[in-house]
């Protein structure tokens, strides 16, 4: 039982303006595991007043470049000495298999760490540029406070997609995690602290939806970046464009695998078993539409029950387990319902579809839908769970016009023996990232969606660009 009683205001712990507290129950055990205190609208203006002050008279957006960088490098070297902690934190929090959360939730927040302090210190702040009249001198300089909205599916990874370019760029920041998943925060606030994060520059509040509105409203604010669904993301689009307020959106997906004829079906089940069900299916980026030619179809459909029939189901802090429950009890009972949905609407189920593998825990059985159309609900929406279509599809042109039937575009990926052949499909599918024969989100190259997927990158120089403002100074030769 983790309890706190103080919330991570500007670098300080402070006492909260309310009473209020969030329970974070275990998705294993279905009991209490922690409690921590739910910040309030007093509370947020606080920590946007904090942020406001750091920037606007603070040393921090004051300092060199290259002293941030060093800030950020200490932050991933004391990262490293709590990838264990944190994995086993985040675990307990939301259920991801104990294997995902130290590859996929720590591991690689720890390299987006360490990507950003080394780009911080490679990357040219002020650059010459000839004008008609002389010399201009185009800058880039931080987009201001900074207000960074987290989900509970992947709370660290997506934090540092966000805190680590923010700081580089010299911003100052407000985090609003997730209240599922509020524990992790902590430890990073302690890291943050001894890292040398100077007062004011970043906070981290927990809180739920209504008081993180009254985040993206704040005019102390920005820039806004936001992880999350896509209905979501629409309604802080809004609220961005009505302030004119920038903001970067991660929004859902619905990405689609295509196989072709030519495909290694053994290698290709192996990774699919990352690419379509990591996280217990909870992620935006899994490859959930399996796409089969009519020629390999049944081959494909067994060999995916197949596969996932032989994916450990329990709990998620056995390094065995490669399934674990889902994140909240309405999360299992909006996946069963896609279930029934899948059945109703005439797929039929290959594996799983109904029971639940325990009584205790919010556990959903495995699911695999053959017979599934492109038109079906459970192919068109995001369900966020293990539950995968296998849709069939007459060539490789008709695979891509399914793949791209969708309104989403985040990932995507092609299995084939010929790299050339997967590449050429790759540059037709539009989504924001594909892989060929794999699926990787790179630190070095960008991330985000296509169409209903979002607006704006992370990641990469592209990931730095979106906390910067350009500023021009041109001057008579």
């Amino acid at each position: 039982m983790r309890e706190h009683d103080r919330l991570y205001i500007g670098g300080e712990w402070v006492a909260p303006a309310g009473t209020g507290t969030i329970d974070v129950v275990s998705p294993h055990t279905e009991e209490v595991i922690g409690r921590v205190p739910e910040a309030t609208p007093e509370d947020m203006d606080r920590a946007v007043a904090a942020a406001r002050d750091a920037f606007d008279h603070g040393p921090w957006p004051r300092m060199a470049p290259a002293e941030r960088a060093a800030v950020v490098a200490r932050l991933t070297e004391l990262y490293a000495q709590r990838l264990g902690d944190l994995s086993e934190l985040i675990t307990a929090e939301m259920g991801c298999p104990i294997s995902f959360s130290q590859l996929g939730q720590t591991g690689q927040a720890q390299a987006v760490y360490g990507y950003f302090a080394a780009l911080g210190k490679e990357i040219a702040w002020e650059e010459e540029r000839a004008g008609l009249m002389g010399p201009v001198t185009v800058r880039r300089e931080p987009v201001g406070v900074v207000a960074a909205i987290v989900p509970w599916n992947v709370p660290q990874f997506i934090i540092a997609l966000k805190l680590a370019p923010a700081l580089i760029a010299g911003c100052t920041i407000v985090i609003k995690p997730a209240p599922e998943t509020p524990l992790d925060g902590y430890v990073l606030a302690e890291l943050l602290t001894e890292a040398g994060v100077p007062e004011g520059v970043v906070s981290i509040v927990a809180a739920g939806r209504e008081t993180g509105e009254h985040l993206v409203r704040h005019p102390g604010v920005d820039k806004v970046a936001f992880t999350g669904s896509t209905a979501a993301g629409r309604k802080i689009g809004a609220i961005c464009g009505e302030q004119l307020k920038r903001c970067t959106l991660e929004l859902g997906g619905k990405s689609a695998a295509i196989i072709l004829d030519d495909a290694d079906l053994a290698a290709t089940m192996g990774w699919l078993k990352m690419a379509s069900l990591m996280n217990n299916g909870q992620a935006c980026v899994a490859q959930t539409r399996i796409l089969a030619s009519r020629n390999r179809y049944d081959e494909v459909v067994d060999a995916l029950a197949e596969t996932v029939r032989g994916m450990k189901v329990g709990d998620p802090a056995d390094p065995a387990t490669e399934i674990g429950p889902l994140v909240a009890k309405r999360q299992q009972e909006r996946v069963e319902g896609y279930i029934r949905i899948g059945q109703e609407e005439g797929a039929k189920v290959a594996l799983g579809g109904s029971g639940r593998p325990y009584d205790r825990g919010w556990y959903v059985t495995p699911t695999v839908f053959a017979g599934v159309t492109n038109d079906m609900r459970v192919a068109r929406e995001e369900i966020f769970g293990p539950v995968l279509s296998v849709i069939a599809y007459e060539d490789e042109a008709d695979a891509v016009r399914v793949a791209n039937d969708s309104d989403y575009g985040l990932a995507g990926t092609v299995w084939t023996a010929d790299d050339d052949r997967g590449l050429e499909i790759a540059r037709q599918v539009r989504t924001g990232t594909y892989g060929v024969n794999m699926y990787m989100i790179e630190a070095s190259s960008p991330f985000g969606g296509y169409k209903g997927s979002g607006v704006g990158r992370e990641l990469g120089p592209e990931g730095l660009a979106a906390y910067l403002e350009y500023k021009s100074i041109a001057r008579m030769g």
